[in-house]
């Protein structure tokens, strides 16, 4: 089954066909994955260096993947400062925050420069409450930013917070105009468009079979070699099903998303005319925002989980959990009870420990290099992650390179069965409370206890 975005980008683009690989070839640089991470780096590796061969293999085609089935939330790790700070220090938490934020501004300007038509919206982002327990939640955050002078976020009145939201579910929130909106298919097939002008061979339908470790090194798939003397794998959730070293660093789990038919006079009726992204307090957040032509898509992280790295045959067919967000959806937006579902569908997100991406060389080797685990976050950091394989692979001397983001993974889940089945202890405990907080009451001890374990690491699968 094909999501709703992408779907929608492959019968819209003009078609610019990449047939699979049938023989043997040659490149300075072999890219695994067609997705945001593969794209943004063969892009920024032309623009520096447009003499380098670039060749990307991806398994079915460009943005099959997350990359064209997230929500479209491009958000920046402003939220996510304390675990920056903890993790790499001061200086380099401050230095990341404001390089997301720049991603952001970037994407648009990619979008603008190649006529990228991704319906990107600059509009901004809240942050809301929507029960008592969820006040304030996001105060100490932003107290942090504002101390260090890199706080974008004000706090709105209650009238405003209701205008801006669209629904009067939102009792408080922080309002950031740095976050755009993005419809995910359309953004990563433009991508793939652009790769291919700037010279990118690219192969799709092509699954690697086996990676040979060496100087060059060799990417075997069904019907073809590709020998290059560097690559990068971008693959994100599936590196753990192809490189069992890694199967402890992610948790696969779903995100899950409905989309409306097309209500735009209900929209206007409500308020809900920008393009803004909202995102309430949760562990597991609900998120959701406008599109251009008049829809509502909502989401929710956190409801599937995968056995031991596997991504599950339920990551490629419609949510399971249609009707929990319909529920969700009118109970943010009453007056869409009536207007119908158009699409719903989910897939597998790489939760990392930290609720952040990690980078490295493969086996410590010279020119085998990786990056994921971007926790449901990966729309604008994704940017982030081509300016630093990128960076690797030209052999650049700047702060990417030095970022203590290319140590390879900061933490490992336990080992299965324990991760699967405390996965989902965790998961109920939190649905547990938070059903409780909604309506008023106090959750038991032990559901907040296990909470704050899924909690300490941040909020997650935003986007």
């Amino acid at each position: 089954m094909r999501p709703y975005w992408i779907k929608k980008a492959l019968g819209e683009e003009e078609v610019l066909e990449c047939p699979p690989l049938e023989n043997d070839v040659e490149a300075d640089v072999c890219i695994v994955g067609g997705g945001y991470t593969g794209l943004w780096t063969a892009i920024m590796i032309k623009e520096q260096s447009p003499d380098v061969n670039v060749v990307i293999v991806e398994a079915d085609v460009c943005g099959a993947g997350a990359s064209g089935r997230n929500g479209g939330c491009a958000l920046t790790w402003s939220a996510k400062y304390f675990t920056l700070e903890k993790l790499f220090g001061e200086e380099e938490a401050v230095r990341l925050v404001k390089e997301s934020e720049e991603s952001i501004y970037s994407i648009g300007r990619f979008c603008k420069k190649y006529e990228v038509d991704a319906d990107f919206l600059l509009d901004g982002t809240l942050y809301t409450a929507t029960n008592s327990s969820q006040i304030g939640a996001n105060d100490s955050v932003i107290s942090a930013l504002e101390n260090q002078g890199i706080n974008s976020f004000r706090k709105l009145s209650f009238s405003d917070v209701k205008r801006m939201s669209g629904s009067d579910k939102n009792i408080e929130a922080w309002y950031s105009p740095v976050a755009a909106t993005v419809q995910p298919g359309k953004l990563v097939r433009g991508m793939r468009k652009v790769a291919i002008e700037l010279g990118v061979k690219i192969y799709e339908n092509t699954p690697m079979l086996k990676l040979e470790e060496a100087m060059p090194a060799k990417i075997a798939t069904p019907n073809g070699n590709v020998t290059a003397d560097k690559v990068v794998l971008g693959i994100n959730a599936w590196m753990a099903r192809l490189f069992p070293r890694f199967e402890r660093t992610i948790a696969i789990v779903s995100s899950d998303m409905i989309i409306t038919e097309p209500c735009p006079e209900v929209l206007e009726k409500i308020g809900l005319t920008s393009g803004v992204s909202v995102l309430d307090s949760r562990t597991f957040v609900h998120y959701y925002h406008r599109t251009p032509d008049g829809r509502v898509m909502l989401g929710k992280g956190g409801n599937t989980f995968s056995y031991g790295g596997k991504i599950s045959p339920v990551f490629d067919k419609p949510s399971p959990y249609r009707n929990l967000l319909h529920k969700s959806l009118v109970s943010f937006f009453p007056e869409l009870s009536g207007v119908e579902i158009e699409a719903t569908w989910n897939g597998a997100s790489d939760r990392s420990v930290t609720g952040l991406p990690f980078f490295g060389k493969l086996n410590n080797s010279s020119n085998v290099f990786y990056g994921f685990g971007y926790s449901g976050n990966g729309v604008g950091p994704c940017h982030m992650g081509g300016q630093i394989l990128s960076s690797l692979v030209l052999d650049l001397d700047n702060d990417w390179v030095k970022s203590p983001l290319v140590r390879g993974p900061l933490g490992y889940f336990p080992p299965e069965p324990f991760r699967y089945f405390g996965s989902l202890m965790i998961r109920n405990a939190i649905r547990r409370k938070e059903y409780a907080e909604d309506v008023e009451k106090k959750p038991k001890f032990y559901d907040i206890r296990l909470s704050k374990l899924a909690a300490a690491a941040g909020k997650s699968d935003k986007s």
